[in-house]
């Protein structure tokens, strides 16, 4: 996979899980929690697109990974439904872990 095809998968899937959070999550009223957990995907997007220095990359992937699997821990601890929507959410935020690792991965190679 290219480099380019897996930060457009990164970009598709956070885009698509902030969209879940910021916007489905909240039509039945807004929830604060949500709405931070959607900007924090999308800040965390922005500072990945930004030009950070090489030595600082793989630490803003690692933050990335740990931020969409605390997403995924709260998800399973917090009781409430389990329902489509949090399963494919869910799903769409293991493949965001597994592409920011391939990226990872790359950027490493590439600072050898």
């Amino acid at each position: 996979m290219s480099e380019k095809s897996t930060r457009f998968m990164i970009i598709l899937l956070t885009l698509f899980t902030a969209a879940v959070h910021l916007i489905v999550l909240n039509l039945g009223g807004l929830q604060l929690l949500f709405v931070l957990n959607g900007l924090g995907y999308l800040a965390l997007l922005g500072a990945l697109l930004s030009r950070f220095p090489a030595g600082q990359q793989a630490l803003l992937h690692y933050a990335f990974m740990l931020y969409a699997l605390a997403t995924i821990l709260a998800w399973v601890i917090v009781p409430g439904t389990r329902d489509t929507l949090g399963y494919s959410t869910k799903a769409v935020e293991v493949l965001l872990i597994v592409f920011l690792w391939i990226n990872l991965k790359r950027v490493q190679v590439d600072r050898s």
